[in-house]
């Protein structure tokens, strides 16, 4: 596959990211490497649907921009569902409806495929802070919690257990040996932050094909966008707490060795390393270095609360979440 058909996948949800959208879509369609198509999937907003409708069809678009209704129930998971099951293209992306991709976003991840063994492909994720600036107590070890690369991940174009949803791509057959992305896992129109449905699907992904590969290529690169409440403590604390919440869902379902394998080395030398980092421009008194320091102990110790309650919880109710087959018929579906 050295020349794939890629359809590029934007789930939308809020007329608040009007323009957000709008430059998301431009960039896909100023790629050097031209994706076969763009669908937009309109999360359970009857007016934003028609809006967008409306915006590309008077543009005088010519196919490659499609709007859609999410065909499931609320959330990220069934609106990607629902892309994947309308795309045609031999490789679906996914790009967040607050990002924008640098001209080569595509190319990079037509590249990952030349080898037949690869099935997903992820990119560098880059944080535009709405402030200007990274808050001087914010670790770049926890760029994650705004939906970005953080520092720990490899550079290059390494072999990574999963991708992060907000900037990969996988082969179509990825999904006809897995199914799709879970529904009641990641979020779902909730105002928690929940999160893990691209980890939960490579795991299985990679349990139904032992052989798959999944690569990250930080030149695949996309700027995302992180609204100022977002900058605060209180979102930091909230976000770390769900992701607890999420890795206990994704552990109860595939194991705690394949859900929790990254964390561990995460927790166990990524983070000591920040914190000393932290420490260390404190006693030098450079800025925001115990403030990075405290809030790498309070993101691991948050986390951790919410993993300890959401295995409880997890033990007592079994699985929360379900897993999607996508259908056959590329694009017959939607």
């Amino acid at each position: 596959m050295s020349n794939p058909d890629i359809s590029v996948v934007i789930c939308v949800y809020t007329e608040d990211r009007w323009e957000d959208i709008l430059a998301a879509v431009a960039s896909v369609r100023a790629q050097s490497r031209p994706a076969r198509e763009t669908l937009l999937v309109v999360d359970h907003n009857e007016t934003l649907l028609e809006r967008l409708t409306r915006e590309y069809k008077e543009a005088g678009e010519d196919g490659t921009v499609r709007v859609l209704a999410n065909a499931g129930p609320r959330g990220l998971s069934a609106g990607r569902n629902t892309g994947i099951a309308a795309s045609h293209g031999e490789i679906i992306a996914f790009l967040d409806d607050d990002a924008v991709a640098e001209r080569d976003w595509l190319k990079h991840f037509a590249e990952g495929y030349a080898d037949p063994r690869v099935m997903a492909v992820g990119g560098r994720t880059m944080p535009i802070w709405a402030s200007g600036r990274r808050p001087v107590w914010f670790p770049e070890e926890f760029d994650w919690v705004v939906g970005c690369t953080y520092k720990g991940l490899p550079p290059g174009r390494v072999r990574v257990r999963n991708v992060l949803g907000g900037n990969a791509s996988f082969r179509r057959t990825a999904f006809d040996a897995a199914g799709g992305f879970a529904t009641g896992i990641g979020r779902d129109g909730d105002k928690r932050p929940l999160g893990c449905e691209e980890t939960e699907l490579c795991i299985r992904l990679t349990r139904a094909r032992p052989d798959a590969v999944l690569l990250i290529d930080d030149r695949a690169v996309i700027h995302h966008r992180v609204p100022e409440p977002r900058e605060h403590f209180a979102y930091f604390r909230t976000r770390t707490y769900a992701e607890g919440l999420s890795k206990a869902l994704v552990a109860r379902s595939v194991g705690s060795d394949k859900g929790l394998e990254s964390e561990r080395r995460y927790t166990t030398r990524v983070l000591p390393a920040g914190v000393a980092r932290g420490l260390r421009d404190a006693l030098l008194a450079r800025p925001g270095g115990a403030g990075r320091a405290g809030a790498i102990v309070a993101g691991v110790l948050t986390a951790a609360g919410g993993y300890v309650l959401g295995s409880v919880r997890a033990r007592r109710g079994g699985a929360a979440f379900s897993v999607v087959e996508i259908p056959d018929g590329r694009g017959d579906t939607a």
